[in-house]
């Protein structure tokens, strides 16, 4: 009986416990079902208005900065640097003086040349004389007048070889970084200085041969580059290469772009937006507006329900070119419609939203 008694308590108790437990999990449900039952309060977002915009069609392509005329400019005879006379970074006009080489032999071989060149001119005018009085033969007068041409000849050479020791700027431009010194011995074909002429700039990319017919010489190009992010440089479309590339089916476009601050320099990566030149009517809302998605892009378009409460419908959109801040939308939305400007994540298609009281609908800027 004790033994009994004993068990029975224990079962007692474990029942109370369990009891207890049960109850009070119970009571936990009871208050989560009774939340979740409550309304949830409305989202608050920032929204804008979609609006029409006047663009003008743009193709869109990279490429890179070239110079109108840029070189190495080198030596075409050996010899070593007497003079330099320039520094790294100069402007200079075509003919200015960069080196002058060591030339005191072609001196010396000019002046031989043309005291060569003297004494055959003597020789030909005696033997002219001479054949006006029949006292020497025709051929004699002939062989006098190839040697005062031979050493004519040999004068030019000589001069032509020593011009050849002064190196000179072939044309407007502005110099790079100093490759040579002074007394330094510089074999043929010695890079000495990289000369590039700036203002204009020539800007080379390629486009699809689909967008050729949409390519004029003469459409305006806007172009941009890294270096100077927040800059735009205008020009004109100057030349369309004659021929299609075969291989990846793309035409080679020339554009000339002013440089006058010379804030270009070859080399560079640009971003090239070739223009057309009629306007076209464009939907645009900002770019945060829109989720681009791998299968397809969309937007949350705020709208009043039969309550008189404001929803976000989530609507599938076909988006153009971005300028800046906007993006155009081609197709999905109408001019006017409120769509969800920021946080598209934390929304879900029908949730209720309230628009911020300070971030009322506006009409989106350019």
């Amino acid at each position: 009986m004790r033994i009994a008694s004993r068990f029975l308590i224990v079962i007692i108790f474990l029942v109370v416990v369990l009891g207890g437990i049960f109850g009070y999990k119970f009571y936990q449900f009871g208050q989560m079902e009774e939340q979740m039952s409550q309304a949830q309060p409305p989202t608050q977002i920032s929204a804008t208005k979609a609006q029409t915009e006047s663009w003008t069609p743009a193709i869109k392509a990279v490429g890179s900065i070239e110079a109108v005329n840029g070189i190495e400019v080198a030596n075409e005879v050996p010899g070593v640097i007497e003079e330099v006379n320039f520094e790294s970074g100069d402007i200079v006009e075509q003919g200015h003086v960069l080196v002058r080489l060591d030339s005191e032999i072609d001196e010396a071989a000019l002046r031989t040349r043309r005291a060569e060149a003297q004494l055959a001119q003597q020789d030909f005018q005696r033997i002219a004389n001479l054949l006006e009085k029949r006292a020497v033969s025709q051929s004699q007068y002939d062989e006098a007048k190839a040697n005062l041409d031979a050493a004519r000849a040999r004068v030019n050479e000589a001069e032509a070889q020593l011009n050849k020791k002064i190196i000179r700027a072939p044309f407007d431009g502005t110099l790079g970084i100093r490759m040579v010194d002074q007394g330094e011995y510089v074999p043929t074909g010695t890079p000495i200085v990289e000369i590039n002429m700036l203002d204009p700039i020539y800007a080379d990319y390629t486009l699809s041969e689909q967008d050729l017919p949409k390519v004029a010489t003469g459409y305006p190009v806007v172009a941009t580059v890294a270096a100077v992010p927040d800059e735009t440089f205008e020009g004109k479309v100057s030349a369309i290469n004659t021929s299609v590339n075969p291989e990846t089916r793309t035409v080679r476009i020339r554009a000339t772009l002013d440089n006058s601050e010379n804030r270009l320099r070859p080399g560079m990566f640009a971003t090239i937006q070739t223009r057309q030149p009629e306007d076209n009517e464009v939907v645009t809302v900002p770019r945060t507006a829109i989720s681009y998605n791998t299968y397809g892009d969309f937007v949350f378009v705020v709208e009043e329900n039969d309550d008189g409460n404001l929803t976000v419908s989530r609507r599938t959109v076909t988006t153009g070119e971005t300028r800046d801040t906007q993006a155009a939308v081609l197709s999905g939305l109408k001019t006017g419609e409120t769509v969800v400007s920021k946080g598209l994540l934390r929304l879900r298609d029908g949730q209720k939203v309230e628009i911020q009281k300070d971030e009322q609908p506006q009409e989106a800027s350019e």
